[in-house]
């Protein structure tokens, strides 16, 4: 064989046919030590992306890239369907069981499972195939427990064009109280004159602070909203800075600098009356007037919220442009001025990327993830910027990795269902809609 993918194959075959049974074939043997060294690849799981421009960290041996499709040969052509059928078989089975020597034999789990049998299973717990396959050496470093902050009923909800009636709201934070999420941010005390639709703030929390079992944060911009806030009853709030200039201003009508200092006299304030502050971050990738945002600019943001008593700073993309290899950056800049543990992330699925950069951010160790039930929100002063990743969607995946949230997916579906029939639209999650169509033709079987 001339070529590269040609090469590979017969290298791998001395080195993996002990792997195979004597009546393997060589290119069972080649396709078995092929399939382990995708196993092995120092690659996938370095927790770096290959190309994606940090040093050496980015390089990659030329035995873990694909061979180059077939152009001439029908040999060439049939070395790149070996290699495609062991990477699709690989990522098809990873979660279930192993590759054998045999190209295409897969060893299952007990019982044999099928697919939809083990997608059910990820939809009503975590499963121990799936903490498995996080402890490989494709994922690794991942958290055995995430903390889901759902913030919906604010962040969702105010970008909302028709404004919601306080009593759904309440029933819609009662809902997602009882589905198992540990916090749930339930509305911002700002002036009704910018964000109408959350005028009802005080009606909100004095109906929901009763609530036990679940922390109930309110977005709080200066000192009169904290005063107002602390009269409604609340006992967390949260403070909201820019990473770049251009959003500051039209956002909140002040500088960075000027914002921190707003900001430290409402940590101040909360400090002496003992009321948690959680700090935010927007625009950490990039920003609606100014484009591309430097991790530096994210990581001063971060490191002031952090010095001024924030016990949790969330980095959120705003406007949804990040991907894993802006992402990256970003993150390694932020915890180099805050304790990792100490972190959390916001992702907007404006282009997709959500959940991509959420799993990136797992390897980093970030185990605090912000998301909003059936994929609501946006943001008022960001021209297309879509909704939140869905609360449906983080659980599903996080249980699909075996990681512990003590949230309940179904009774988040349906608090979903729920918002999503008063606002007239289907739901922004795609799991909650697969699932949903799976429970439909099952009920008519």
């Amino acid at each position: 064989m001339s070529s590269p993918a040609g090469r590979m194959l017969a290298a791998s075959t001395k080195v993996g046919s002990r792997l195979a049974s004597p009546h393997a074939s060589s290119t069972a043997a080649a396709a078995a030590a092929a399939a382990a060294g995708l196993a092995s690849s120092s690659v996938l799981g370095s927790g770096m992306l290959p190309g994606a421009g940090f040093g050496e960290t980015g390089s990659h041996h030329a035995a873990d890239a694909p061979p180059p499709p077939p152009c001439s040969s029908s040999g060439d052509s049939r070395e790149y369907y070996l290699w495609t059928s062991l990477v699709n078989q690989r990522q098809s089975t990873l979660h279930r069981g192993k590759v054998t020597a045999a190209l295409g034999h897969h060893v299952f789990g007990a019982g044999g499972s099928s697919r939809n049998e083990h997608n059910y299973r990820y939809f009503s717990s975590s499963s121990h195939q799936g903490r498995i396959w996080a402890g490989s050496k494709v994922l690794h470093d991942l958290p055995e427990y995430v903390k889901i902050v759902e913030v919906g009923p604010r962040d969702g909800l105010q970008n909302e064009k028709d404004i919601v009636p306080t009593p759904v709201k309440v029933e819609l934070i009662r809902r997602l109280a009882t589905s198992g999420l540990p916090v749930v941010e339930a509305t911002s005390f700002v002036s009704p004159k910018w964000v109408p639709q959350l005028a009802d703030a005080k009606d909100v929390m004095e109906a929901v602070r009763t609530i036990e079992g679940v922390r109930l944060p309110v977005l709080t911009p200066n000192l009169k909203g904290f005063e107002a806030a602390i009269a409604a009853g609340a006992k967390e709030i949260a403070i909201f800075a820019s990473a770049s200039e251009g959003f500051s201003k039209s956002n909140i009508n002040c500088t960075i600098k000027e914002s921190i200092a707003r900001y430290n006299d409402v940590a101040l304030a909360a400090k002496e009356k003992e009321i948690l502050v959680r700090g935010y971050v927007s625009c950490v990738v990039g920003c609606p007037v100014d484009g591309p945002v430097p991790p530096s600019n994210v990581a001063y943001v971060a490191k002031e919220l952090y010095d001024m008593g924030c016990y949790e700073v969330s980095l959120g993309d705003t406007i949804g442009v990040g991907t894993p290899g802006t992402v990256v950056p970003m993150l390694e800049a932020a915890m180099s001025v805050v304790p990792v543990e100490k972190l959390a992330v916001h992702f907007h699925d404006t282009y997709g990327q959500s959940l991509s950069n959420i799993l990136i951010s797992l390897q980093m160790g970030v185990s605090v993830v912000d998301s909003s039930v059936a994929g609501l929100g946006g943001c008022p002063y960001a021209k297309g910027a879509s909704g939140n990743v869905a609360t449906e969607d983080v659980v599903y995946m996080l249980n699909g990795l075996g990681i512990k949230t003590g949230v309940d997916l179904g009774k988040v579906m349906a608090a979903a269902e729920f918002i999503c029939k008063h606002l007239g639209r289907q739901s922004g999650s795609k799991a909650a809609t697969a699932l949903s169509k799976v429970t439909a033709n099952a009920s008519k079987l």
